[in-house]
């Protein structure tokens, strides 16, 4: 029996696609132009999205070679738990908008593949559904500005099931995202007729994801942000939901440690002595990024803070990365640095929009696939094994 979210026909949509960057142009064609620069688009003048892409080209590989290379394997152990591969799927809100229940499929796709997948908090699905269809998915929250609500949300989210819960920390305010109005964006969605001529022009979009999200479900509510539900996405009242968060400090942290049984990771980590405290408060892991480049513009790249971080752990706990993976090539490098699993985001909402379930199962094919090829050309059996002795500074 087909699966109901799996996009039709998408065979042919994937044919062509060779590399995770394709994804990009097809998703560019397939949704409106308000929601394809909403996921394109960072703060400002994108300096940080720029970089963290540029930040890769700082390396170069030194390949050994005769090593015998038949019986490598791309699995790897993060958080107690085995992977089939040392990559995941970040959070990424509103995915329900560009694709039709877009976090319950990156989830099942996920799980289908053994790879993790975190699910976003300013997300549009109610977390429980998720975990249900999904239930080795991550949650990632973005804290409440109310010590009372911390605690509802992070007992609403071990009820509902989630065993690792991810911290994000580098929202202290809102983005200048001018970006978004460039390209038509708004947070509460406001309808105009620029709007609707996109949803005219883009009638895959319209019927497959916005129609059909609609006729079953409603307008899409912020679902997660606290204990109870938000407000919908065209409500004047959304800005609310994402509150005051500028006076939040390590003592919330601290407060989600003793509340908290599950595994913690703190994302949005640049500067080694953070990394330190947020360990010694008992956090499992941390995850290197800079938010996609959405949040300070001009922040410097995850990978080029990345090795003063992990020596100053010391392997106290696992280091994590994401912010402009594309390839395999990109993983391999952040492993030599001492990153022990890479996040990707932007590529896997591009191709759940594009084919659904399919979408996302042939971007984990292309990644995984080009890891293991080129784990044997670097001459490597296993991704702990790719150290700083085969990385050399590129000119």
């Amino acid at each position: 029996m087909t699966d109901k979210l799996t996009t039709r026909r998408p065979r042919r949509r994937l044919s062509s696609i060779l590399c995770l960057d394709d994804f990009e142009i097809a998703a560019r064609r397939h949704l409106p132009k308000p929601l394809f620069g909403y996921i394109a688009g960072a703060s400002e003048t994108n300096a940080s999205l720029d970089n963290n892409r540029k930040s890769f080209g700082a390396y170069a590989f030194q390949p050994r070679v005769l090593r015998d290379v038949s019986g490598r394997s791309t699995e790897t152990t993060l958080l107690n738990e085995r992977f089939a591969a040392p990559f995941g799927i970040a959070p990424m809100g509103i995915s329900a908008v560009m694709a039709y229940r877009g976090d319950i499929m990156l989830a099942r796709a996920a799980a289908e593949s053994r790879i993790p997948m975190i699910m976003s908090g300013s997300s549009l699905i109610r977390m429980e559904d998720v975990a249900n269809a999904a239930p080795g998915a991550w949650f990632q929250a973005y804290l409440p500005g109310e010590p009372e609500r911390i605690d509802a949300l992070v007992d609403r989210v071990a009820a509902a099931g989630f065993k690792t819960l991810v911290l994000t920390v580098d929202t202290a305010a809102l983005a200048n995202r001018e970006n978004n109005i460039r390209a038509g964006f708004s947070t509460p969605l406001r309808p105009s007729l620029r709007l609707a001529w996109q949803g005219v022009s883009h009638p895959r979009w319209t019927a497959g994801t916005f129609l059909r999200t609609i006729v079953n479900h409603g307008i899409p509510h912020f679902e997660n942000s606290f204990a109870t539900r938000g407000a919908p996405i065209i409500s004047s009242n959304v800005m609310r939901d994402f509150g005051r968060k500028d006076h939040l400090n390590w003592s919330h942290l601290e407060q989600i440690r003793k509340r908290w049984g599950g595994n913690l990771v703190v994302k949005g980590i640049m500067h080694p002595d953070d990394a330190v405290q947020a360990v010694q408060i008992g956090a499992n892991g941390i995850i290197v990024s800079n938010h996609g480049g959405r949040q300070l513009d001009g922040t410097a790249a995850p990978l080029q803070v990345l090795p003063a971080i992990v020596d100053r752990l010391n392997g106290a706990a696992p280091v994590m990365i994401d912010g402009g993976f594309r390839r395999g090539t990109d993983i391999m490098k952040a492993l030599a640095l001492g990153a022990k699993f890479a996040f990707i985001g932007r590529p896997f909402l591009y191709a759940a929009a594009v084919a659904g379930i399919p979408g996302i199962n042939r971007a984990i094919d292309i990644i995984q696939s080009e890891l293991h090829r080129n784990m044997a050309l670097l001459g490597v059996t296993s991704v702990d094994a790719i150290s700083g002795d085969h990385l050399r500074t590129s000119n």
